[in-house]
């Protein structure tokens, strides 16, 4: 199948960097055409041999964009939207989460991840990075959808046991998506303040036999940074250290409250890092040092977190407040700019989950997310590229591509039966009393 996008303003990576951190790539818009044959970019402007036009997109008034990645969320917390609000952290998690997660059944959370991807493939997320309860319903939703997600079992425990009955499980759980060039996986131990020393030793070690990465919550609250300080004499970057988590690729959500070696424990060891500025706003925790992480040459890139703790899965939202939060905490409106935002958006997530995606260039895949530029949001169009941080919201993606696939065009999903999801979600939300 061959889809062109005639002459369209595109978000395309150019020679140089960003401004401020000196290793973030930098984008440009320019006018191209693009060519996509079956699962990637095939060609831009230059029109590839034996192309055949199946579909073509008129581009005008419309900007192409790599489509975005969530590198951080729980997509079945769908169904917590707006029902654990204004509490601690703790509070939140053990006295309101945790009790509805715990009747929740594995067909709850397949129509609840579809909910949470209807969300994201409108507002141009193409890519999300899950930590589930229920992976055997997350692969099946993903598969109707046509998304693309990376998806890990959350994992909870004390000793070094391999017949451990949840990791054995993720593993299992895991065959079942070898078969969909869209999914791939991680270990998924929760936090440092759910897994014992043990149990994230065996973690890391099942993880480096089975070649596989580990998704990870680090140092999100203040009160886990004290309570490993006062257990256990370190930081929560020391004790996952200690434990042998860094020896595999890691991915760690939040890393808000860092101090001491901490970001250069990161840096070292080549850990991702998932900002998600909504869910620690809300929460009360506070802010990642996201200029200090970048300046050490971190990689970090950019999360919702689960709908609990968000409401949205909207990473527009989150580019807006990852523009404008380290202006004000640092006072310097050049600490974390628009080309660092969007890399953090898309190339940096990308990377993070070893993904052939997160740009726009030959031979890549073709997740693609389509804007509309003759909306309000976007006019005049004198910078486009600040536009995708400090002015649009999501609502200006008309058309997603997803490996060669159009899954959305014209706002209208291709894939999703947005109706059954909402009346599923309805008849969830009376029967778990939300």
């Amino acid at each position: 199948m061959g889809i062109v996008i005639r002459d369209a303003l595109a978000v395309l990576p150019c020679s140089g960097t960003g401004e401020g951190a000196p290793s973030t790539p930098s984008a440009q818009v320019s006018r191209h055409t693009i060519y996509i044959e079956d699962d990637r970019i095939s060609g831009i402007d230059a029109r590839p041999e034996h192309f055949s036009e199946d579909t073509v997109i008129d581009g005008k008034d419309r900007l192409v964009i790599p489509g975005l990645i969530n590198a951080h969320t729980h997509t079945y917390m769908s169904m917590m939207r707006n029902c654990a609000d204004d509490l601690s952290f703790m509070d939140w998690l053990f006295k309101r989460v945790d009790p509805i997660e715990g009747r929740l059944t594995g067909e709850d959370a397949y129509w609840a991840s579809l909910l949470s991807q209807i969300e994201m493939i409108r507002s141009g997320t193409t890519t999300f990075n899950d930590m589930q309860m229920h992976i055997h319903q997350t692969t099946r939703a993903v598969r109707e959808s046509g998304m693309r997600a990376v998806i890990c079992r959350g994992l909870v425990g004390d000793s070094y046991d391999r017949g451990d009955v949840r990791l054995n499980e993720a593993l299992e759980e895991m065959e079942d998506g070898k078969d969909c060039g869209r999914l791939t996986f991680l270990l998924g131990p929760h936090a440092p303040y759910t897994c014992g020393p043990d149990y994230l030793r065996m973690v890391a070690d099942v993880a480096k036999e089975k070649g596989l990465g580990i998704h990870i919550h680090l140092s999100e609250s203040v009160s886990e940074l004290e309570n490993m300080r006062r257990d256990h004499g370190c930081t929560p970057i020391g004790y996952a250290m200690k434990a042998g988590v860094f020896d595999v690729p890691v991915i760690a959500a939040h890393c808000v409250q860092l101090e001491g070696d901490d970001i250069s424990i990161l840096a070292e060891n080549g850990v991702s890092v998932v900002t998600n500025p909504a869910s620690n706003m809300k929460l009360g925790n506070g802010f990642a040092p996201v200029p200090e992480l970048l300046q050490a040459g971190v990689n970090v890139c950019i999360g919702t977190d689960g709908a609990a703790s968000n409401n949205a899965q909207n990473l527009f939202r989150e580019m807006g407040h990852l523009a404008l939060i380290h202006k004000g905490t640092h006072r310097t409106p050049q600490c974390v700019g628009a080309q660092e935002v969007f890399h953090a958006a898309t190339g940096a997530g990308a990377d993070a989950l070893h993904l052939d995606t997160g740009s726009i260039e030959v031979g890549k895949k073709a997740d693609l997310a389509i804007l509309r530029t003759d909306c309000a949001s976007m006019m005049p169009t004198n910078n486009l590229l600040a536009a995708l941080c400090y002015s649009a919201d999501g609502s200006e993606t008309d058309t997603v591509i997803i490996d060669g696939r159009i899954v959305m065009h014209g706002r209208e999903l291709k894939t999703i039966d947005e109706e059954r999801v909402y009346a599923e979600m309805r008849r969830m939300q009376e029967r778990l009393g939300l």
